[in-house]
């Protein structure tokens, strides 16, 4: 699967999303949402009431969206890998820098989308499926709630996705994988149980701009990444990497 069947993921923003396009981008993402929500309680109660044997997968599949498991890894090697620099000179600093700066790009690129869904969530505070006996699809507690009041948006959705679109911004040929891996991921927090389509949806769109966001702030700091005249960002030659690689083979 070529990865510009989905998205060109050079470009400074997904979807043909520019500051001329954003209004009708925003309508759309409205419209969207308009239309899932239709079907949330529907397809939430469906899912939810499927054979065991069904769900199953989607079980196993879910903690994917979890995001300890590259938040955690991503922060300490930034750290120790900043501190490995100190001593170091030449070829074998500049490669560390390469790799730190890597690694702070990871931890950023999936943290701040988490940390925009989790202020949503706590903002909005929209019931989770579990509630939907006692209070419906439709209701919120803005602010002060818990988890069962934090649904929308799903925080496993962001962080799959915003995953995929990191990893993607370093190595390209792993995008059209993990993006997959990132859509099932999301899809799989309706049959669970813990989240509406909507909430799923509006995960989804937080993950990528958020990624996106954190890689275009990068660029235009010099940061790993660098902007071609025309626009198009892509990750900058890791040198010294690259001569680390060379002396082992020679």
């Amino acid at each position: 699967m070529d990865k510009k069947v989905m998205f060109d993921i050079q470009k400074p923003w997904p979807l043909g999303l520019d500051r001329k396009t954003w209004p009708l981008f925003l309508a759309g993402l409205v419209a969207i949402l308009g239309i899932l929500s239709t079907i949330d309680v529907l397809a939430s109660r469906g899912a939810i009431g499927w054979p065991d044997q069904w769900r199953a997968p989607f079980f196993f599949i879910t903690d994917y969206g979890l995001s300890d498991w590259i938040l955690i890894p991503s922060l300490v090697l930034m750290i120790l890998l900043r501190l490995a620099m100190f001593p170091l000179q030449g070829v074998w600093r500049q490669a560390c820098g390469e790799l730190a700066a890597t690694s702070a790009f990871v931890f950023l690129g999936v943290a701040v989308p988490g940390l925009i869904t989790t202020l949503l969530k706590r903002l909005i505070g929209r019931a989770r499926p579990d509630e939907f006996d006692t209070v419906g699809a439709f209701s919120f507690q803005n602010f002060f709630n818990d988890w069962t009041f934090q649904s929308f948006p799903s925080g496993h959705s962001t962080t799959a996705i915003a995953t995929a679109f990191v990893a993607g911004f370093i190595y390209p040929p792993l995008f059209p994988f993990l993006f997959v891996i990132g859509v099932v991921v999301a899809l799989s927090r309706v049959p669970v149980g813990a989240h509406y389509p909507t909430d799923v949806f509006a995960g989804l769109i937080v993950g990528m701009l958020g990624a996106y966001l954190v890689r275009n702030l990068f660029a235009r700091k010099g940061w790993l990444f660098k902007q071609s005249p025309d626009g198009r960002i892509s990750l900058k030659p890791l040198e010294g990497l690259r001569r680390l690689i060379q002396r082992a083979r020679a």
